[in-house]
Formats: C-alpha cells, structure tokens, sequence
C-alpha cells in the first residue's frame, strides 16, 4: 500500500472535519431559537433551561466519555457518540415543547462531550510535543467553523421548509459523520499508509515519561494534582464566553440590536470567524516562543496571557451603540477566546500521561461547562432585568484571573534529557 507523506494531518484533518459537525449540531439551536420560541411560545426562561440541560448534561458527560475513550479506544467510542448525537439531533424536529427539547439536548450534550477528549487524545497518539499546539488549534478550529457554518445553514433550512428540517439536516450530517469516522480513523500502529520515517519521527518527539500503557486511569488521582486544578479553574472561568456566543449572541442581535433573521445569517457567523483565526494564532504564537527557548508550558501560559488582555475588549459591548461595532467586538472576543482555549487545552497533553489524557481532558472540560452552566442560569435569569451588558463586562475580567490562576498553579514537569527527535524531509 502506498504510504502517504505527513499522514499525522490526514488525521487531524479527519478530527476537524467531525468536529466542524458536533459544534454545527450543538450552535442550531442558538440560530433557530428566535423561530422556535415565537412558534411554540417557550419563554426565555425556558429556553434557558432547555440551554441548561445541554450543559449539565455535557458537563457529566465529558469525565465518562473521556474515561470511555481512554479505556475503548478513540476510534469505537467517539464512533458511538456522534451516531448517538446526530440520532437526538433529528430528534428535536419531532417535539415543540421546552419538556422534550430539554431531554434531545440532554442526549445530545452528553453524547457530545466525547468532541474534545477524543481530538486531544488523537493528538497526544499522533503528534510530537512541538507540534501538538498547532495540531490542537487546527482541530479546536472546528469548534468554531462549525458555530459559523451553522447561522447561513440554519437560516437557509428554515426559510426554505421549517425550523424541524434545520435540525433533520444537521443530524443527518453526524450520522454520516460517525459512519466516516468509523471507516478511516487508525491508530498510528494500525495505519498502513503511515511511513516509517514519519512513526519514527512521532515516536522521538514524545515524552517517553508520559507513555504508561499498563497504568491504569485512576481519576481521583488526576483530580488531585495541582496542574489538573490550574486547568479546570482556567476552564470554567473562560468557557462562559463561548456559551454566551453560541446561544446568547443570536437573542442579543434579535433583541437589542434589532437585526431580522437574514441579518443574523449575515453576521452572527462573523465571531466563529475570527474564532477560527484565534485557534491557529494560540498554536503558532505558543510556538513562537518555544523555539525562542521558552519552555513549553510556559509558552501556552504567556500565549494565554496575551489572549486574556484581548479578551477585556468585549466588555465595551455593553456601552456601544453602534450594532456593527458591536459585532466586532463580539468577533474579537471570540478570536481571544479560542486563542487562549485552545493553549489552555493543549495543556491537558503537556502534563498527564497518554492512558488519562482523555479522562484528564474530560474532567477540565466539567469544570469549563459547569462555568458556562452557571453562567447560563444567571443570564436566563437576569436578562430581562439588566440587559446583557453586566454579563460582557464578567467575560472581560474572568479570562484575565485565569491568567493568573495558571501562573498560580501549573507546575512544570521535569523530564530527563533525551537526543533531539530526527526531521521528516518534508519539515525542512
């Protein structure tokens, strides 16, 4: 069989492209929501409830669903949930009532939840140390460019039939998706078109410290390590950002802004744009400054860092006027946002062992969707009452205290000296 040159991003190709489809799935909801509560009657606070199912749980789901894939393997276990997560996709079309949506987003967001720990695992088995931050921001980048996918598709089902065939085709795409997974993800030991040259080059450039096969995953363990600690608390102080764009920012356009179905389509994908941009920025400006000497944590810690000073920016959201100034402050929120998540991510593969990365992963994204749970309860709560811009000025300072909290916290691991890992011909 003919071996294929830089095999490892065939894969990572794959991991984006089913991602793109997970968040797709997940941001329908957000766009349809103004149609769907206008037709049915369910009230905002509601909506948050049904928002909040999804959440809680996504947030159970990620620990199981890590532990799932760390003990069956990537390839079957996320095979499972995006079938499982595209069936309750199709299945919002057949409910009208905020009772049975909340139970297909209950489905759904557990099933879900395997989206992140699967692609980080498929970086810690793919990928050498220098490259996994740039391997995990061009699959995180799927996180966004499914969200900007999903306005201009959503908007397009519903004009062209109803809101119930919006949620017919996005489902449809991740049982398709599932089926190719399935087909085409290997593991590097398995995959025959990987060339020797190109195992070897992987092999070289991990940490031979954290390869521990025979171990077995405990997650009390994990959860009392400082470094998982550092993680979690970064997470669950930035993900509130990201739940507020994917299911708040259509409501605020709506509601505040004023904009009609055709402008929410025309503008609430820009935000996943630049959300999309800030996943390659957070690897490549990591990578900056590890091949300037910086220690690897440390670079995703400053990259962070840079993000978090960013990310004050979507605080004037809530004294502009202007809507389209509004929208690219939005926008720019969203580029620091996935900027410093997609670092703060990569960090779960830096620092514990590839037989837990998964289940490791999957606890600090509980903590990131217990944040945007709370967060969404408090916004559903209090909308109505004092707008959206108190919740714009919280963004802009919880990333700036994740900053610290990982400066704080994270600890730097300490490995033996190994011979630098050898060059593919094709990285030079």
């Amino acid at each position: 069989m003919k071996k294929l040159k830089n095999f490892r991003w065939y894969m990572i190709a794959l991991v984006v492209l089913i991602t793109v489809i997970n968040y797709l799935d997940r941001t329908a909801l957000g766009v349809a929501a103004p149609t769907i509560m206008d037709a049915t009657g369910i009230t905002k606070e509601q909506y948050s409830w049904i928002v909040s199912a999804f959440q809680l749980a996504y947030t159970i789901g990620q620990p199981v669903m890590g532990y799932l894939i760390d003990t069956i393997g990537v390839k079957l276990g996320f095979a499972l949930c995006a079938f499982i997560w595209g069936l309750a996709t199709v299945g919002h079309a057949v409910t009208g009532t905020w009772q049975g949506l909340a139970i297909m987003r209950g489905i759904m967001g557990f099933s879900e939840s395997s989206a992140i720990p699967a692609g980080i695992k498929t970086v810690s088995t793919w990928f050498p140390a220098k490259e996994r931050g740039i391997a995990t921001g061009i699959f995180i980048m799927g996180t966004s460019l499914g969200a900007m996918l999903a306005p201009p598709l959503i908007a397009w089902c519903i004009m062209f039939h109803s809101w119930q065939f919006a949620f017919i085709v996005s489902g449809s795409l991740a049982i398709m998706a599932a089926i190719m997974w399935y087909a085409c993800y290997r593991d590097p030991k398995d995959a025959r078109r990987l060339s020797e040259e190109e195992r070897l080059y992987i092999e070289a450039g991990q940490e031979a410290y954290l390869d521990a096969p025979k171990e077995k995953v405990s997650a009390l363990k994990i959860i009392r390590q400082r470094n998982f600690m550092g993680i979690g608390i970064a997470r669950f102080l930035a993900d509130p950002a990201w739940g507020t764009i994917s299911f708040w920012v259509p409501i605020f356009f709506v509601e505040t802004l004023h904009f009609s179905l055709k402008e929410i389509a025309m503008f609430v994908w820009m935000p996943f744009l630049m959300a999309d941009l800030g996943c390659l920025a957070g690897g490549f400006v990591a990578k900056f400054f590890n091949d300037r000497g910086v220690s690897l944590v440390n670079s995703r810690r400053i990259t962070f860092t840079i993000a978090a000073v960013i990310m004050t920016t979507i605080g004037f959201v809530s004294i502009v006027t202007n809507p389209y100034l509004a929208v690219m402050l939005i926008s720019i929120g969203g580029f620091a946002h996935q900027m410093l998540s997609s670092v703060v991510t990569a960090l779960g593969a830096d620092l514990f062992k590839k037989n837990e990365v998964a289940t490791a992963t999957g606890m600090a994204g509980a903590c990131a969707w217990s944040g945007q749970l709370i967060f969404n309860l408090f916004i559903g709560a209090f909308v109505g009452v004092i707008g959206f811009g108190p919740f714009f000025i919280a963004l802009a300072v919880f990333d700036v205290i994740g900053a610290v909290v990982l400066w704080t916290f994270i600890k730097e691991i300490k490995a033996p000296a190994k011979p630098d890992a050898p060059q593919l011909a094709t990285d030079h």
